[in-house]
């Protein structure tokens, strides 16, 4: 019975979106560019939000040998503990958090 209790709450603490989602990381670039990004487990993504302008974009976790890597269109955005590369089409620019 207790194992039942025990699996039915870790069934629903698994479905809350505070447990899909980790708290948003604030980034800023070498070319002024300022972004939260917000990384998600389920799916694997990041919400990027861009200070100033307020646009959002949602990028796929995409395979990555090292770090994370989120790729959609021409944008990327891979991460490796604190920092950060922002690719948006031809312009690339290097970020810390």
């Amino acid at each position: 019975m207790r194992l039942r209790l025990f699996v039915a709450f870790v069934a629903i603490v698994a479905a809350t979106p505070a447990a899909m989602a980790m708290e948003p990381v604030h980034y800023v670039c070498a070319d002024k560019t300022e972004l939260t990004a917000t990384f998600h487990m389920s799916p694997s993504a990041a919400h990027l939000v861009f200070a100033g302008s307020g646009e959002t974009m949602n990028l796929p976790q995409a395979p990555s040998a090292d770090g994370g890597r989120y790729v959609k269109g021409d944008t990327e955005f891979w991460i490796k503990g604190r920092d950060a590369t922002l690719t948006r089409g031809d312009s690339k620019t290097t970020c810390k958090s």
